[in-house]
């Protein structure tokens, strides 16, 4: 938890206890064991990505490892493996001594370091010849610190031959430069705002991490809400504050996203217009969640009898769901019209086609969920699970 700065400034949350267990997991330290690789998933906007900029991130560095941090969104014009391979050679560069960091200052365009590898900055991707596993290797013996490689959107590198080769050659440094029995000197975390995509990675068994696991990245919870609010009161009127309950309320109405939170709290209290602060906060995240409701209406609305009546019934689900079993077949012809066909096939065709829309995402033990909060919410106060 972290002291919450002066309202006039920029609210920033610390989550130091999270970062400490990842890193610990990395380690392998922990219960956690994550040396083969660490898999985050989230929905967009719910501060996955700043927790690991600014949490993570110096964590990893007080430990004394060196952090390479890319986001393969940053820049959708260049192929995710050729993104993955500059950020490494920057941070190579940075690490390189004197000559590197000259070299780059006065726009040099290659670095050569440990006296053999020549990395040019100003082209993407790596020269023929030089693998991951080289360049890898090469930082961590410039920087004389073991290396964390965080991968933001990872699912996007499997839009791409390139990018899925980056992932093997990731994995391929991680097996050369990992000894069994010592502290690891690669490791690696893949984030990704889609489950299933993700889960692309370690699912498959042609896949470079088949048998890791995705799990979910832990949601801001109670503590944030009550320190940005506490934050937030210090600039208002002793007598008409945000309650941290009703913060806590809207923060979930808007999807645990903290910016819709941020920007209804700044817009209500800057204008000053409402006698109840909390009230207004309530009436406004309504609004947000009306209109992220009327998303999910509208998605729901163009699905077909069947992708809509597997929805309704996966997100009634009591336990585990086996989608095709005969319980759930059944369930599906109850909520379709007779012309539907409902078989084994149409419900896996319906399944692909909601894996396909973000929808529905099937986890490693093979059974399926719904992907969105928000769909469930949604679902649930429209009586529509079944």
């Amino acid at each position: 938890m972290s002291e919450p700065s002066a309202a006039s400034e920029r609210y920033t949350f610390r989550r130091p206890a999270l970062a400490a267990s990842f890193c610990a997991a990395l380690a392998g330290e922990g219960i956690q064991d994550a040396r083969s690789g660490l898999f985050l998933a989230a929905p967009r906007r719910v501060g996955k990505s700043t927790f690991l900029r600014e949490d993570l991130t110096p964590a990893a560095e007080q430990r004394g490892w060196v952090t390479v941090y890319v986001d393969l969104w940053s820049n959708k014009a260049h192929d995710p493996g050729e993104l993955i391979a500059d950020a490494i050679k920057h941070k190579i560069a940075d690490h390189a001594g004197v000559v590197g960091k000259a070299a780059k200052a006065v726009g040099l365009t290659k670095v050569t370091v440990m006296g053999t590898l020549g990395l040019d900055l100003t082209a993407t991707g790596l020269p023929a010849g030089v693998t991951l596993t080289h360049t890898l290797e090469a930082l961590r013996k410039a920087a004389k610190q073991p290396v964390l490689l965080i991968v933001d959107e990872a699912q996007h590198a499997l839009t791409t031959e390139k990018g899925v080769e980056a992932m093997f050659g990731l994995k391929a440094a991680r097996d050369a430069m990992n000894v069994s029995g010592k502290a690891p000197d690669l490791m690696l975390v893949f984030t990704g705002s889609s489950r299933d995509k993700l889960a692309h990675l370690v699912m498959n068994s042609r896949m470079p991490f088949y048998g890791s696991q995705v799990m979910p990245f832990p949601l801001l919870d109670r503590n944030f809400t009550d320190e940005f609010t506490k934050s937030v009161n210090r600039a208002l009127a002793a007598g008409n504050q945000f309650e941290p309950e009703a913060a806590y309320e809207a923060f979930v109405m808007v999807g645990h996203r903290p910016e819709l939170l941020r920007h209804l709290i700044g817009t209500i209290a800057l204008a000053n217009e409402s006698p109840n602060l909390s009230a207004r906060l309530k009436d406004d995240a309504t609004l947000v969640q009306e209109r992220l409701w009327h998303d999910v209406e509208s998605d729901f609305t163009s699905l077909s009898p069947l992708q809509r009546a597997v929805v309704r019934v996966m997100a009634g689900k009591d336990g585990q769901f086996s989608p095709f079993g005969e319980r759930a077949i059944s369930a599906y012809k109850a909520l379709v019209p007779d012309h539907v066909s409902v078989s084994a096939g149409t419900v896996q065709n319906a399944i692909d086609a909601l894996r396909e829309r973000e929808i529905v995402w099937k986890e490693s033990r093979g059974s399926y969920e719904i992907e969105d909060q928000a769909w469930l919410n949604w679902l649930r106060a429209r009586g529509l699970t079944s």
